[in-house]
């Protein structure tokens, strides 16, 4: 009987052991499709006055790293402890064919629920902004 417990310890141990060895190790570490960077704004183009609650359009003209950079969004950015916004691009993880990149453009929606002037900054480069003002009648 000794025996016989013996055997099912030793049989349930190698089966544990077995069983938690069996690991994924074939998969290999994803690799994402994309990465997105920031990309420098050298021009905003847009009206200079609205009214409250009217939503205004801007151009907003961006420099990509290469021509397969799209456009990803608007984010936030703080440059020295002033606010603004920032082009985010998306860029394939793959070579690139084409390397010659042109300006690109996005348009950015403003509106205001209040009368006042505001200013409108894009990140143009690590410590600076391109700078819009609106008022809001």
């Amino acid at each position: 009987m000794k025996r016989f417990k013996l055997k099912s310890v030793f049989v349930v141990l190698f089966l544990t052991i077995g069983l938690a060895s069996c690991s994924n190790d074939n998969d290999a570490p994803s690799i994402p499709e994309s990465i997105t960077k920031a990309a420098l704004v050298t021009e905003v183009k847009g009206p200079a006055t609205g009214k409250v609650n009217e939503e205004l359009s801007y151009d907003v003209t961006f420099i990509v790293d290469n021509a397969c950079g799209e456009f990803s969004k608007i984010g936030e950015v703080t440059i020295g402890g002033v606010k603004g916004l920032q082009v985010e691009v998306k860029y394939p993880t793959g070579v690139c064919t084409t390397q010659v990149p042109d300006p690109k453009k996005t348009v950015y929606k403003f509106k205001s629920a209040t009368k006042g002037t505001f200013e409108i900054k894009f990140k143009k480069s690590e410590t600076e902004f391109v700078t819009t003002k609106v008022v809001i009648e």
